[in-house]
Formats: structure tokens, sequence, C-alpha cells
């Protein structure tokens, strides 16, 4: 099994930035060559896709909400993937979560990021 921990949220005023950090633990090695991604879930609405890189971190997909403005990552040996986010707006607001690209992987308990206005 794969334990996954988000960490890097916080408190932001708009158009400040924050990295997020996702770090698995466990049978790391099933998730070496499988892709990657970030979701959130605001307040009283469904948990949405926001980003996904592949194996390599050679292809990566944005939401059309946050393209240009974040920027997907991992490290492969640190069994890492990152989410650096800039240009934060309000409407950024959520709990962030990590998971496969298929969302196939237990969830963590995600990591708050609030953007105030």
């Amino acid at each position: 099994q794969v334990q996954l921990v988000e960490s890097g949220g916080g408190l932001v005023q708009a158009g400040g930035s924050l990295r997020l950090s996702c770090a698995a633990s466990g049978r790391t090695f099933s998730i070496y060559n499988i892709g990657l991604g970030w979701y959130r879930q605001a307040p009283g609405k469904e948990r949405e896709f926001v980003a996904t890189i592949n194996w390599s971190g050679s292809s990566t997909n944005y939401a059309d909400s946050v393209k240009g403005r974040f920027t997907i990552s991992r490290d492969n040996a640190k069994n890492t993937v990152y989410l650096q986010m800039n240009s934060l707006k309000p409407e950024d607001t959520a709990i962030y979560y990590c998971n496969s690209a298929l969302r196939h992987l237990s969830w963590g308990q995600g990591t708050q990021v609030t953007v105030s206005s």
C-alpha cells in the first residue's frame, strides 16, 4: 500500500505563491512508472482535477482554471510530486490532494490552501 502525505499549504494573499509537496511512502515502487496528479476540493463542491504528470515528467496536463499559473513536477528519486502555484486567486481556496492520475490510491489528508482577497 502507498501512503500519501501532502504539505505546503497555508494562508496567502491574492497574487501570492505557494509550493505544495506530496510525499509517498510504503510500496513506492508501485507508483514509479505511473502518472500522478493534484486535485482539490472547495467547501460545498466536488473534488476536481487540477493537474497531472506522467511517470517521467515529460508530459503534463492542467485544468483550464489553473493553466499558466500552476506547474506540476515530480522527483522520482524522492517519491515526491510538487505543485507550484503562482498568481493565486481566492477561487483557488480548497483542500489540495495528490493521487495517481487514475485516482486509485488511498487519499491522504490533503493540505489546506486559503487565498484571501
